[in-house]
């Protein structure tokens, strides 16, 4: 810590600060959720949000196309069945407008928002063994106290810039998709070049290339995607929704992604003959969605024969879709499983490549060099002039936000320094060595594979569960315990080490990161056997963690 820093934690003891039962990092999904739980149980809260509104991810991620790829009547609280019987969703995948919206009605209708301070970046958390309280510090130059700290930062929250050499020499504007100016941007008449064809490149391409005069996008990743089949949301089909809305939800935590309505597959891929798997990944594909997908055959993430029949139908989908036959296969990926990646759905995405004003780069065999004043340049040649650079190249994931603020004990442990080699926790909800410290879908649990508001609800009430449990007992102190956290570590690694995962770089290992380290983060044995886990362990007298006084 530096000098400056340990100055300010000194001139502010706890009975200058203002206190709190908790304070919660972050005004997304998670961070307003945790703050309408905790506050009804009686507990004093406060939210810091950096951003001007509310809504995490979606507040952040407005580029054109955003949209969410799990289905809207899914993708949304189930705290409230008045909330979840009232709001209309508009489409089958709600939009990045849309799903904002519902936020900022969720703030208003459970009157969140006198808790909340916007505009205000936590940059460090301190824990004093001493006084069992955790102090704040906020770029706004306060340090508030609170007995414990719920990080609610999100898994996707921290944008990556790639550090391109001489990007502050380029004349043009540019653009990341996770920092999009909230007055939009006109691209008409415009040379756009694109950077990245993960979820928001392939979101976004399409809209991009109806508007531009011409539009080059860089390819380093090929990766899959599926049609999402998107239309106005079916009057009957909500209605039904709506009246099985209970019992849809409580079916979706026995499921593995958090999500009710797909019948579990009951065969191996290679258990069928080649004709009746054609006929099933068409009905798959005419359906649209991800999940559906990967539900056609029992192990289509376990057995590497079994994806690859699956990967070669989409490949040959893309094929018949692109007209140029060298522009398809750069696109038709290879070097990975399909669904190991995160799946992507799209509107036309393949479609694109056949208009006139589009064009392909493969910058994996001709990698980019540098950003120049008017274009880029990749090993062997000059792209440009663009008028406009798009970066679609994602997020430091699941850890990012985290590490961004100085999170440590004093005369004890550093996050930063104890995730060096990669992140560990107990359960995803603790980290060994940082008492009355949860966080919100960490590491180490299903989050981004699962449905995220779902998992946020579970770990949410977990933690309320918690801190209920320690009030009634007159307990002040919850910590992860260092072995139970290593034979959790160890757990996740075999999980994942079973499954086809391991084989692709995503950003689930942070490939994506340069320097990362590479360690598969979120939890893949499924959400119905990691919510059994978690209940498990609060049954046992929160069995692997040490509670004191």
């Amino acid at each position: 810590m530096s000098e400056a820093m340990q100055q300010v934690h000194s001139n502010n003891s706890a009975s200058d600060q203002r206190q709190y039962d908790v304070v919660v990092v972050g005004g997304g999904l998670g961070g307003l959720y945790a703050l309408h739980r905790l506050r009804g149980l009686g507990f004093t809260v406060r939210v810091f949000e950096a951003g001007s509104g509310v809504g995490g991810t979606w507040f952040w991620n407005r580029y054109p196309g955003a949209r969410c790829d799990v289905e809207s009547m899914e993708y949304s609280y189930s705290f409230s069945n008045e909330l979840q019987q009232e709001w209309k969703w508009p489409e089958r995948y709600g939009t990045q407008p849309e799903i904002l919206r519902y936020i900022n009605h969720v703030a208003d209708r459970f009157d969140l928002r006198h808790d909340i301070e916007l505009n205000t970046r936590v940059v460090s958390a301190v824990f004093d063994p001493e006084t069992g309280r955790w102090s704040v510090e906020t770029d706004q130059g306060e340090t508030v106290s609170a007995q414990f700290c719920v990080m609610a930062s999100g898994n996707l929250s921290t944008p990556r810039v790639p550090s391109f050499a001489g990007l502050e020499t380029f004349t043009g504007k540019w653009y990341h998709t996770g920092l999009w100016p909230h007055e939009g941007v006109d691209f008409s008449g415009k040379t756009v070049a694109v950077i990245g064809t993960g979820s928001s490149g392939v979101q976004m391409i399409p809209l991009i290339a109806a508007q531009a005069d011409h539009l080059t996008v860089f390819q380093r990743t090929a990766n899959f995607s599926l049609p999402a089949r998107n239309a106005p949301l079916d009057p009957g089909r909500e209605r039904q929704h709506k009246e099985h809305y209970e019992e849809r939800r409580i079916a979706a935590l026995d499921t593995p992604f958090g999500i009710a309505g797909f019948p579990a597959p009951t065969q191996s891929a290679l258990a069928v003959s080649d004709a009746e798997r054609q006929v099933a990944y068409e009905a798959k594909w005419a359906e649209g969605g991800s999940i559906s997908f990967l539900y056609s055959y029992t192990d289509l993430l376990l057995n590497k024969a079994s994806n690859d029949t699956a990967s070669e139908f989409v490949r040959q989908k893309i094929r018949s879709i692109v007209g140029d036959p060298s522009v398809a296969n750069i696109l038709a990926p290879r070097d990975h499983p399909i669904g190991t990646k995160r799946l992507c759905l799209d509107t036309n995405y393949y479609e694109t490549y056949n208009r006139n004003n589009v064009f392909l780069v493969d910058v994996k065999a001709d990698p980019i060099q540098e950003i120049t004043a008017t274009g880029l340049r990749t090993q062997s040649r000059d792209y440009g002039p663009f008028d406009a650079i798009v970066f679609a190249t994602g997020f430091d994931a699941m850890t990012g936000a985290l590490r961004e603020i100085d999170i440590r004990v004093q005369g004890g442990a550093v996050l930063t320094e104890q995730w060096d080699a990669g992140p560990r926790t107990y359960l995803g909800l603790m980290v060994a060595g940082f008492p009355n410290m949860f966080v919100i879908t960490g590491p180490g649990s299903p989050s981004v594979k699962t449905q995220m508001i779902l998992a946020i609800e579970q770990h949410t009430d977990w933690i309320a569960d918690c801190l209920t449990h320690l009030r009634k007992r007159g307990d002040g102190r919850i910590e992860a315990a260092p072995h139970a956290q290593d034979a959790w570590v160890q757990h996740v690694n075999e999980v994942a080490d079973s499954t086809l995962y391991p084989l692709a770089n995503s950003w689930y290992v942070g490939a994506n990161v340069p320097g990362k380290p590479r360690v598969f983060m979120p939890y893949v044995g499924g959400f119905a056997g990691y919510k059994q886990k978690c209940d498990a362990v609060a049954a046992n007298d929160y069995e692997g963690f040490n509670i004191s006084r």
